[in-house]
């Protein structure tokens, strides 16, 4: 089958043949239709977080089942489905508690094995991990949900402070909640249409003009400081400068929410613990979404509140994926969406 593959750390991603995946007994394989380019790849091909080589990234698709294990009894051959980028084990606690997400034996194609820059990708332990898709989204749309988007929404929606639930309500955010996010590329983009659709304030900092424009697009004000005002803070971007500056935009109280890579020297970055304790304010991290967490998800797509597909500022074919992932050597340049490449 046809995949982008690279080499060694750096080196140009190509448009080769390689072998079939071999199919386990609980998993499935995903004739892929359309994959996001997302930075994530961008960083385990510049070597900040190690995968083996030779590589095939890419770990947001959606596709057809072109095959299914013989432990697999809850899919079939041509169902439409999508999978989150942390594929869980299946057996263990944190898997059967619905927390897949943090799987202590967690895969991830596009990092522990083959992604989804190819025809056709794996997912292990295919039922806990694959999410049907319904007609009304199509395979764009669902690439977009990928991980930016679902982390993003298990951020607003799964990691909220209690104070801020609103009682009998399915949303977790008051009407008059205020989100502070810092970077507005996919996942950022993705917070603030997501924030907007719950009711929130939303205040948006990020240095690209395309970016700044798309978030203002999408609802959010523009800021280029927040100091105490926000409840709920998201670092969209992952570095020591936006983790400070999101824990100083909060309110007494409030939380913030590290959904950004925090790679290299930043992976040990300091925060204003004083703020911390004196405010009592909450750190969390948040790691993908479980396929449990998926139809909650979809509901708000397939009911027009989310439309993933409007965060898609360019589709590309599978043989310019590797192309466009190298071009995140240039962040502000690649500003201002989510490219998505289709088979």
């Amino acid at each position: 089958m046809r995949a982008q593959v690279y080499d060694a750390v750096g080196a140009p991603i190509s448009l080769r043949q390689i072998p079939e995946p071999a199919l386990p007994p609980d998993g499935a394989i995903i004739e892929v239709r359309a994959t996001g380019v997302c930075r994530s790849d961008w960083h385990a091909w510049r070597g900040h977080d190690p995968v083996p080589l030779p590589h095939v990234p890419g770990h947001e698709f959606a596709g057809v089942v072109s095959a299914v294990g013989r432990e697999v009894a809850g899919f079939a051959v041509g169902d439409r489905v999508t999978a989150p980028f942390v594929n869980g084990c299946g057996r263990c606690d944190y898997c059967k508690s619905g927390n897949a997400q943090v799987c202590p034996d967690q895969t991830q194609p596009g990092f522990t094995h083959p992604g989804s820059f190819a025809e056709r990708v794996v997912v292990r332990a295919a039922e806990t991990n694959l999410v049907r898709l319904p007609e009304e989204i199509d395979f764009v749309g669902a690439a977009a949900l990928g991980c930016r988007f679902a982390t993003a929404f298990r951020a607003l929606r799964g990691l909220t402070p209690p104070a801020l639930a609103t009682a009998g309500s399915a949303a977790p955010l008051r009407t008059d909640a205020t989100v502070a996010v810092y970077g507005c590329g996919g996942v950022g983009l993705s917070a603030i249409m997501i924030a907007v659709a719950l009711g929130a304030r939303v205040l948006a900092v990020d240095p690209s003009p395309e970016a700044r424009a798309t978030a203002a697009d999408l609802g959010a004000v523009l800021k280029t400081e927040i100091l105490g005002e926000a409840d709920v803070a998201i670092d969209a971007y992952g570095s020591a400068e936006t983790a400070m500056a999101s824990v100083r935009s909060l309110r007494r109280g409030g939380r913030h929410v590290q959904v950004g890579l925090m790679l290299g020297g930043d992976a040990r970055a300091p925060l204003p613990w004083d703020l911390v304790v004196a405010h009592e304010l909450e750190i969390v991290g948040s790691h993908g979404m479980a396929a449990v967490d998926y139809p909650a998800m979809i509901e708000l797509v397939v009911s027009g509140r989310l439309n993933p597909r409007r965060l898609v500022r360019e589709t590309v074919p599978l043989a310019e994926a590797g192309e466009a992932l190298m071009a995140m050597d240039d962040p502000v340049a690649r500003a201002g969406g989510i490219v998505v490449a289709v088979c």
